[in-house]
């Protein structure tokens, strides 16, 4: 096949050959979790939540997550969701957890991740699922702003003004910080008044219907989770190892826990799936 001669056609068809053809969403009815791209929709390759079961200490919270999902799922009412406290302590964990529990119901229900340096990018995603047949948990985990801009767009989105989210999703918002921004006044330097910015941090956490505090666990709630998971992977585990484990950490959760089992496994040759 021969070269074109012409300059402008031989650019343009360089130029094709370096720009990638625009990707696709993926099909919003077809799978169970979701990665938003800031333009598509992107299948989640190995969506494995844990069990509700495997979840300790965190029954209240479990129960009101549970019930709020199962009324979005039917197209009833259900709120925004904020989960906040201590790292490591399963907020993650129970929004994946509550996802898959519903859609074993048979609830026509995914899970959308979202990064918060896409925020602005999230009225094309509401234009993309407005008119599916299905709800969506919109998920922000580990959420903070570096923007006042930033907390502007998400109480537009949740006091339902032009880039409101649509009926079929709704935000579940995960942060180490219960009023999501900080308060202190050092961390608001250029505010003309300090406590306007104070209760404007206030006023974005109040907007979000339901609101789910999670707390560092004590020994036996430790021990309870660690006792769980080898349970799970039929694993042996001395609770004195398991306390030990977690002194050198400085820190008792559920993440601590599993990381506890994950050296565990490795010490018996295990792996875990």
């Amino acid at each position: 096949m021969t070269e074109p001669h012409d300059p402008l056609v031989r650019i343009a068809a360089a130029l094709e050959r370096l720009a990638p053809p625009r990707r696709e969403s993926a099909d919003p009815l077809a799978h169970p979790a979701y990665v938003w791209r800031g333009a598509v929709l992107e299948p989640v390759r190995d969506f494995r939540p844990l069990p509700l079961e495997r979840l300790h200490g965190v029954d209240a919270q479990q129960r009101a997550m549970l019930d709020n999902a199962r009324h979005l799922a039917a197209n009833a009412a259900a709120h925004d969701v904020l989960l906040w406290g201590a790292r490591g302590t399963g907020k993650s964990a129970l929004v994946k957890a509550v996802t898959g529990a519903v859609q074993a119901e048979g609830g026509a229900l995914a899970l959308v991740e979202i990064v918060t340096a896409q925020l602005d990018t999230l009225p094309a995603l509401f234009a993309q699922i407005a008119d599916v047949r299905r709800a969506f948990l919109l998920f922000l985990d580990d959420l903070g702003f570096d923007a006042a801009a930033d907390g502007r767009a998400l109480r537009s989105m949740l006091d339902g003004g032009a880039e409101a989210r649509p009926a079929n999703a709704r935000l579940v918002v995960t942060s180490n910080r219960r009023h999501l921004v900080p308060r202190e006044m050092i961390d608001q330097p250029n505010a003309v008044n300090p406590r306007d910015a104070a209760d404007d941090a206030l006023a974005l956490a109040d907007r979000f219907g339901l609101s789910l505090g999670f707390h560092v666990v004590d020994q036996d709630g430790y021990l309870a989770i660690v006792a769980s998971y080898a349970q799970a992977y039929d694993l042996p585990f001395d609770a004195r190892d398991a306390i030990g484990f977690a002194t050198r950490r400085g820190a008792r959760s559920g993440r601590v826990a599993w990381h506890y089992i994950v050296e565990l496994a490795g010490r018996h040759g295990r792996a875990l799936d």
